[in-house]
C-alpha cells in the first residue's frame, strides 16, 4: 500500500512537470536558426470568453517543481496573488488545491515592494522581521489577505529559453466573494498593472522584458497574452497614458467623446481607463443614457423589442431567437470613442464588441451604467470591448495603442511560434 501510494505521487508530480514543461520538451528537438536573436517576450495561450464564463484566464507555473495555476490576468489590478495553504483560512472553489510556498522567503515589511500594499495601511512596521501583509479588494466585492512571499516561477521565452526566476506575489489565505459559485473559477489573479509591485515591473527590474504587455480576446473565446515587447506591430494605433494620483497605477487614457454610429452623442470629457479583468464595460450616467437611447432610436425599425433578461439590465429580442452575435451585426451600429490627448485617434467597438446573445436568444447590450460599481464618473472600457483587437500598454514609453486582430492566430516569433500552457 505504501509503494503504491509513493507510485501515485511520482505520477502526479510527472503529470505536473509534463503541463508545465511539455512545450520546452516539443522545442528541444527543433533546430534553431543560426540567425535566430535571443527572444524578448513570453507568451500565454488564453483560455475563457465572455459569455457564458465571464474571464479569461492563463496558466502560470509557481513553484519548485513548476505547478500550474490558473489566473484571470487583469490590467486593472497590479498584484499577483495566489489562493496559498499558509494554512487557508478561507479558499475559495478552485480548479488546483492552494499553493504551497517553496521556501517561505517572506517579504519584510520594511521592503520597499510592501510600501503600497502593506495592510493596514497605517500599520507601524516594529521588525524587518515582521511578514508584509496585504489586502486587496476589487470592484465586484470580492477581497484577498495574505502575506507576500518570494518565489520561483518558471517562464519561456518564444525562443524556447526557459528560465526560473524568484518574484514577489501574494499568498492569499483568506478569500471572499459575495457569490462564491458565480466568481471566476480561477486560482487567483495575475495583476498586470503598472505599479512596482506587479509582475511586469519585477520582470523589467530583472532585466528579463521590457514593461509592455499585450492581451488579445478572441469573440469566438481563447486568445493570447504576451510579457515583452517583441510583438508589437506598426499597425497600432497609439494614445498616451495620463499619469493621475486618482488613477494610480492604473491605466488611465485621459478624456474622450461618445459617437453612435458615427454620430456625435454631445457626451464629452469622458474620463477613460482600460481593464482586462472586468468583464463588462461600464460608462458614466450621461454616456450611458445617450447609448442606450441612441441605440434604441436606431433599431425602432428592426422589429425588436425590450425584454427582461436576468443577465443583463438592457435586452432585445426579434421575431425569432438570435443564435448568435452574427445575427444582429447588420442591426446595431459601431460605437467609437475620439481621445483629445491624440489628434484622429479613435477606439471604434462593433456589435461584438458590446453586445451578447444570452442562453434565451436575446441581445443584451455589455455596457453598464457605472453607478453600479460606485464610480458615476468613470468610464471603464473592458473585455467585451477588446473583443477582435490587440490592445499593448507600453509602459516603458508611457503610452496605450490597439489594431484589429485575429486573436484566434498568435503572433510569430523570429525564432518559433511558442505558446506556454
Amino acid at each position: 500500500m505504501h509503494f503504491i501510494k509513493i507510485l501515485l505521487h511520482l505520477l502526479a508530480l510527472y503529470a505536473t512537470f509534463q503541463r508545465c514543461y511539455s512545450e520546452a520538451n516539443q522545442l528541444r528537438d527543433a533546430k534553431t536558426p543560426t540567425d535566430c536573436t535571443p527572444s524578448s517576450s513570453i507568451l500565454f495561450e488564453v483560455t475563457g470568453n465572455i459569455y457564458p464564463d465571464g474571464y479569461y484566464y492563463v496558466s502560470v507555473c509557481l513553484g519548485d517543481p513548476p505547478t500550474p495555476y490558473h489566473l484571470d490576468f487583469d490590467t486593472g489590478s497590479h498584484f499577483t496573488w495566489v489562493q496559498c495553504d499558509a494554512p487557508c483560512q478561507k479558499c475559495l472553489p478552485a480548479p488546483h488545491p492552494p499553493y504551497k510556498p517553496v521556501t517561505w522567503k517572506m517579504k519584510g515589511c520594511r521592503d520597499p515592494i510592501c510600501e503600497d500594499i502593506r495592510y493596514p495601511k497605517d500599520h507601524v512596521c516594529e521588525s524587518p522581521n515582521e511578514p508584509c501583509t496585504y489586502y486587496l479588494r476589487y470592484a465586484d466585492g470580492g477581497s484577498s489577505l495574505g502575506v507576500v512571499i518570494n518565489d520561483p516561477i518558471t517562464l519561456q521565452y518564444t525562443n524556447g529559453t526557459l528560465i526560473k526566476p524568484d518574484i514577489s506575489f501574494g499568498c492569499g489565505y483568506h478569500q471572499k466573494h459575495p457569490d462564491p459559485n458565480n466568481r471566476p473559477y480561477v486560482d487567483g489573479i495575475l495583476g498586470l498593472g503598472s505599479g512596482k509591485e506587479g509582475i511586469l515591473s519585477q520582470l523589467r527590474e530583472l532585466g528579463i522584458i521590457k514593461n509592455v504587455v499585450g492581451h488579445c480576446f478572441s469573440t469566438q473565446g481563447g486568445g493570447y497574452l504576451f510579457l515583452g515587447d517583441e510583438f508589437v506591430p506598426s499597425s497600432v494605433v497609439w494614445t498616451p497614458m495620463i499619469t493621475s494620483d486618482e488613477f494610480a497605477k492604473r491605466y488611465f487614457l485621459g478624456v474622450a467623446e461618445l459617437y453612435v454610429g458615427g454620430a456625435a452623442t454631445g457626451v464629452r470629457d469622458l474620463r477613460v481607463l482600460f481593464d482586462s479583468g472586468t468583464t463588462f464595460s461600464f460608462f458614466a450616467p450621461e454616456a450611458y443614457g445617450a447609448l442606450v437611447s441612441m441605440l434604441s432610436n436606431d433599431i425602432k425599425e428592426k422589429q425588436l423589442y425590450r425584454v427582461h433578461d436576468e443577465y443583463l439590465p438592457v435586452c432585445w429580442r426579434g421575431p425569432q431567437p438570435f443564435e448568435s452575435i452574427e445575427d444582429v451585426k447588420n442591426i446595431f451600429k459601431p460605437i467609437a470613442l475620439s481621445f483629445e490627448n491624440s489628434q484622429n485617434t479613435w477606439l471604434e467597438m462593433y456589435p461584438e464588441a458590446y453586445l451578447i446573445v444570452t442562453k434565451d436568444g436575446n441581445v443584451c447590450l455589455g455596457i453598464l451604467d457605472s453607478t453600479a460599481i460606485g464610480a458615476p464618473t468613470v468610464n471603464l472600457i473592458a473585455a467585451i470591448s477588446f473583443h477582435d483587437k490587440l490592445i499593448i500598454y507600453d509602459n516603458e514609453n508611457q503610452k496605450i495603442g490597439w489594431t484589429i486582430a485575429n486573436c484566434k492566430d498568435p503572433p510569430q516569433s523570429q525564432c518559433h511560434s511558442l505558446v506556454i500552457n
